[in-house]
């Protein structure tokens, strides 16, 4: 049960479910989180812990810059479901639509990272 409730917890943040949208299209470092959530470095570090903690993304050092993904490896089917159902919601959406578009026009980690 504490596991499902962590996953919804998760799920219940309109930044973290962007966070997840924009996701789907690849590998981010923080910064280029921070710069299309438009949001204080330090909440999204603390969005990031929410969805890491719930087992919806993975984290990796890469030099200076801490590089996020899906995870692909689930502690329940919980993240699973989730995530393959988030694929397919919030399509229509057109603030995620534009931020998934400038997401895949390669903006650089170098681009918004300072070191």
């Amino acid at each position: 049960m504490k596991h499902f409730i962590r996953v919804m917890k998760a799920l219940s943040d309109s930044s973290r479910v962007r966070v997840l949208k924009l996701l789907q299209d690849g590998e981010l470092c923080v910064c280029n989180i921070q710069s299309h959530l438009q949001l204080a470095q330090s909440t999204v570090s603390r969005h990031m812990k929410v969805l890491e903690d719930a087992g919806l993304v993975q984290r990796r050092r890469q030099g200076t810059w801490i590089m996020y993904k899906l995870s692909a490896k689930h502690d329940s089917a919980y993240e699973a479901v989730m995530l393959t159902h988030l694929e397919r919601w919030l399509e229509d959406d057109k603030k995620l639509k534009q931020m998934r578009l400038q997401r895949n026009l390669n903006i650089s980690k170098e681009t918004h990272c300072t070191v």
